[in-house]
């Protein structure tokens, strides 16, 4: 809404950006494993304080490697859609986009404990 302001637009202006296809959908479960993976790896490994870093870091680069534009967390699919921009997401198109994090989230949580099979607390016992 902050935006909206700056570019001179209604405070909110409903998005009538259409993203509802297989491939976006396919693009947010990629960006919601890599950035679940980020962070629970990077907690795992004792680094906590590198997590707002990474996270930045992932979250700007999947904004140009996924097709979707990697929004990776419902709220920013409730926020983008209340932007008639090229960022901005129909509110139709939001629910496609909770399902595809959903399964991307589960997905990632099977990857840590892969990746993990001991939390970093339990190991030190």
């Amino acid at each position: 809404m902050i935006a909206n302001v700056m570019f001179e637009l209604d405070v909110v202006n409903l998005s009538t950006k259409d993203r509802s296809s297989g491939a976006l959908w396919f693009s947010e479960v990629i960006a919601t494993i890599g950035l679940v993976l980020i962070i629970f790896c990077i907690v795992r490994s004792g680094r906590a304080s590198a997590v707002p870093y990474a996270v930045g870091v992932w979250i700007g680069g999947a904004y140009w490697f996924t097709s979707s534009t990697s929004f990776a967390n419902p709220a920013v699919d409730f926020a983008r859609s209340l932007s008639d921009s090229f960022a901005g997401i129909k509110p139709s198109s939001i629910p496609g986009f909770l399902i595809a994090q959903i399964i991307g989230g589960l997905l990632a949580y099977v990857l840590v404990k892969v990746l993990y099979p001991v939390a970093r607390d339990e190991e030190a016992k």
